[in-house]
């Protein structure tokens, strides 16, 4: 067996543990303290999963649920430095608030963010927009668009994927 397909199957059997085991593992973000973002930890933790190189996995679902526990580690750690940068941020600033210049380029990437999901198509973009900004359950979307909750988690997964890539432009 090759490498390349090494990685495929290891990636189908993780998204065959991730879609089996899918209600177990919110509710496993939700208990760590996800709340109504478990969801949306859920796509962040399949699309971690699926994209890394990994060779065969002896015992996947304890896999896949320590990299649930880890992407809440990661989720704490990063809100509390967030909170600490936000901290120091105003109090250099004495609260005088963003600078033209820097709020420039959050209107730029929030453009480049726009037309990435714009370039996901219709569907995908629609669907990023209930769930993301209106607050509309996966569910719920599926039987309001008559597609299967798969297709909608697809087309986020599709999106998210977008962004990622925008965001990388952000750093250049």
């Amino acid at each position: 067996m090759t490498q390349a397909s090494d990685r495929t199957d290891a990636a189908q059997g993780l998204e065959g543990v991730l879609l089996a085991n899918r209600d177990r593992i919110v509710r496993f973000l939700e208990v760590r303290g996800a709340g109504d973002t478990a969801e949306d930890l859920f796509q962040d933790l399949w699309m971690r999963l699926t994209e890394r190189r990994t060779g065969p996995i002896a015992d996947p679902l304890p896999y896949v649920m320590r990299a649930a526990n880890n992407l809440m580690l990661d989720r704490y750690r990063s809100g509390r430095q967030s909170q600490l940068r936000d901290k120091a941020w105003s109090d250099a600033t004495d609260g005088l608030g963003p600078s033209a210049e820097r709020m420039l380029i959050s209107r730029e990437q929030l453009m480049l963010v726009e037309k990435a999901i714009a370039g996901t198509g219709d569907r995908p973009a629609r669907i990023f927009r209930r769930f993301r900004m209106d607050g509309i359950q996966q569910r719920e979307i599926a039987a309001e668009m008559g597609v299967s909750l798969s297709t909608v988690e697809a087309d986020l997964r599709k999106v998210y994927a977008a962004i990622a890539t925008a965001r990388r432009q952000f750093d250049v």
